[in-house]
């Protein structure tokens, strides 16, 4: 039997309906092994499977259509344009990648405060087994740099292994929210391949903070290879 024949909707208690049918249906969504472009149950077999009103699913879907998580096609239906999953506390953020450069400077905008914090709380958290992890993603990150001149997707790796030696999976879950414009930006920055290379060196010594537990230190590294990826934006998208 297929996977999506298995999951099913539940109806709902009386509290908090909208909060629980988004819940409901990213945990339906990932349960049916949805997959970007897949067709999203009817309104009607929503209401009927949820036991909730047509405006509180509209309600639903309008706020999934905001945060670019599905689209509705006139005649059609709902279809998902973005995987979500039930087991985390998010949606994906809806960037607008069409203007790269503002995009960029927005998310660095919020990267700096949670990438400092979290290079202090890895620093003081991180195990054993998370300094293995963080190593091995910064030798391949220079591995990769040094063969190529770039090193993006390798770069995204690390700092989500630093994310996760916080241990604190609200630190990953929102950096994740906005990987997706920078997994666009790494693949051609600015035609530039030199794009934030003069931060190369300072990933290893926020490894060494994070390995010393310097925590100061660990952020002040951090805030380093921050300074020059926003100096890089600003210089290279003129």
């Amino acid at each position: 039997m297929p996977q999506q024949d298995r999951a099913t909707l539940l109806p709902l208690p009386p509290v908090d309906r909208a909060q629980q049918v988004i819940s409901a249906l990213a945990d339906y969504i990932q349960g049916a092994g949805l997959k970007p472009g897949d067709r999203l149950p009817a309104e009607r077999e929503l209401m009927a499977a949820l036991a909730v009103g047509r405006s509180t699913v509209r309600e639903v879907l309008s706020h999934f259509q905001a945060l670019g998580v599905v689209e509705a096609r006139k005649g059609s239906g709902t279809y998902l344009l973005r995987a979500i999953s039930g087991a985390t506390i998010h949606m994906p953020l809806a960037l607008d990648t069409e203007h790269l450069r503002d995009a960029l400077l927005q998310t660095l905008e919020v990267r700096r405060g949670i990438e400092a914090e979290a290079g202090m709380v890895a620093a003081r958290r991180r195990t054993d087994t998370d300094l293995v992890n963080i190593e091995a993603k910064l030798d391949e990150m220079e591995r990769v740099h040094l063969a190529k001149g770039t090193s993006g997707p390798e770069d995204l790796a690390f700092h989500l292994a630093i994310y996760d030696a916080t241990h604190n999976p609200l630190f990953r879950q929102l950096l994740e929210q906005m990987r997706e414009a920078f997994e666009r930006f790494w693949e051609k920055p600015f035609d530039r391949p030199d794009f934030a290379r003069r931060s190369f060196p300072f990933h290893r010594t926020l490894f060494n903070a994070i390995a010393a537990q310097d925590a100061d230190a660990a952020r002040q590294e951090t805030l380093k290879i921050l300074a020059i990826v926003e100096e890089d934006i600003k210089e290279m998208s003129r």
